[in-house]
Order: C-alpha cells, then structure tokens, then sequence
C-alpha cells in the first residue's frame, strides 16, 4: 500500500472520493460509471492522507493524475470518502471537520465477500494487483448499486 493513501473519494451528483492505493479504484469505478453511462452523474476523486506522495504519478500508470492529500474541503464537497484500511479510515476521521455531513467508510465494507481490507499491492507482484483489482472490482460494482437503491 502507498503510505498514507486513504481512497476514492464519491459524491452527489453523486461525489466520492476514494483514498489509498486510490487511482487504482478511482479508475475501476469511473469505467464502472462509463459502462453504465452514469458518468454525468457523479464526481469521483482519489487522494491520501499524508502527502508521502504527493505529486508523484501512481505507480501502476493506471491514469495520468498526479497524488493529492485529502483536504478539509474534500468533507463537504463529497459525500463519501472510502479508504483502503483501518489506519486511513483513523486518519480521515482525526482530520473530519465538524459538521461534515460526508459518510466516511472502509470501501471494502461493500464487498459481497466481506474482505473489508483491501490489501496494498504495492510492494508485491502481478499477482497481487490482479487480486486488489478483483477485490476493487467486486466493492465498486457492490457501491454502484448501493447508490442506486
């Protein structure tokens, strides 16, 4: 896992936003969205929670954005902030503004199979980004039809 890195992040429209490893899952759900041609109807973002890495390319190359660190802002402009793990989920909720109406949640919480951590692959092998991608697949597909109940 990149330390520090919280998830996506979703919001209204819908506006997420999704710290941790994010651009992977940032990518998934947003091709998530095309296919099912919601695109217009949500704002999504990644971004973590220390600046370890910010301004760095993801490693994986899986999109052309620079890493950025979730902001006090990012509470109220979206209405979801999802993380990777328990210690990002800590670190969002130490920095949660008051009044911030934002939903602040494990993505994994959305995964049918109940795996609430989504393991970092970033230290692995191919093997391990294809399982992280399968277990980001599985919670993006699971959150897209949360918000579409």
């Amino acid at each position: 896992m990149l330390d520090g890195e919280a998830g996506p992040y979703f919001g209204s429209m819908t506006k997420p936003l999704i710290a941790q490893y994010s651009p992977m899952a940032e990518a998934v759900f947003t091709h998530m969205l095309r296919q099912n041609g919601l695109e217009d109807q949500f704002e999504v973002d990644s971004a973590g929670t220390s600046n370890y890495h910010v301004g760095d390319r993801p490693g994986n190359n899986s999109n052309n954005k620079l890493l950025s660190d979730v902001t006090t802002e990012d509470f109220y402009r979206f209405d979801y902030l999802l993380c990777m793990d328990e210690s990002n989920l800590a670190s969002l909720n130490e920095i949660r503004p008051e009044g911030s109406q934002a939903i602040v949640q494990l993505f994994g919480d959305f995964d049918p199979e109940g795996e609430r951590i989504i393991s970092d692959p970033y230290y692995g092998s191919v093997l391990d980004f294809e399982t992280s991608f399968q277990h980001v697949s599985r919670c993006s597909e699971a959150f897209l039809n949360h918000l579409q109940s």
